[in-house]
């Protein structure tokens, strides 16, 4: 069960990273590099300023639903703009990420890259996801352009029943 899951998540994160939707790039995320980063947080920049309007959404899946997996996933954000993961930073700008089975992410704590953690820094809103049977926790994570958590102000999370 558990390698099925590590399975599917791993494909998911293929998928999510490396997609070809009307708002992906043909090009390798250059955002992805700052994963690797050796920069101390003392220069790191300061992270976007973020609207007081702003929040991150689930469009198409509520808290609670039985879904069948591969599961398609819309995501949404009001206030403020998606954009891709290049290193670049803008005010009000960033980019999606679920997290599978976990919890928000600390403010300015960049977010790894992993079977449970899956990246849209091409900008994608929407994308499918294989899930094993049973209960799990989707969070919905914005990011800013180096990968780093808006925190709880930019999440939410929902729990999905995946049935066979």
């Amino acid at each position: 069960m558990r390698s099925f899951l590590i399975i599917g998540m791993a494909t998911a994160t293929f998928i999510a990273c490396n997609s070809s939707d009307d708002k992906t790039t043909e090009t390798k995320e250059a955002g992805h590099d700052a994963h690797a980063t050796t920069a101390t947080p003392a220069e790191m920049p300061d992270m976007p300023e973020v609207p007081a309007n702003a929040r991150v959404f689930f469009v198409n899946l509520r808290d609670g639903q039985t879904v069948t997996s591969p599961l398609k996933v819309e995501m949404g954000i009001e206030a403020m703009s998606v954009d891709t993961a290049n290193g670049i930073l803008k005010p009000a700008s960033g980019h999606h990420h679920i997290l599978v089975d976990m919890d928000s992410i600390r403010t300015g704590e960049v977010i790894k890259k992993d079977s449970v953690h899956i990246h849209f820094g091409n900008a994608q809103t929407s994308a499918e996801i294989t899930l094993p049977p049973g209960k799990h926790s989707l969070t919905l994570q914005f990011a800013d352009a180096l990968h780093r958590s808006y925190g709880t102000r930019l999440t939410s999370k929902i729990t999905v029943d995946v049935r066979q």
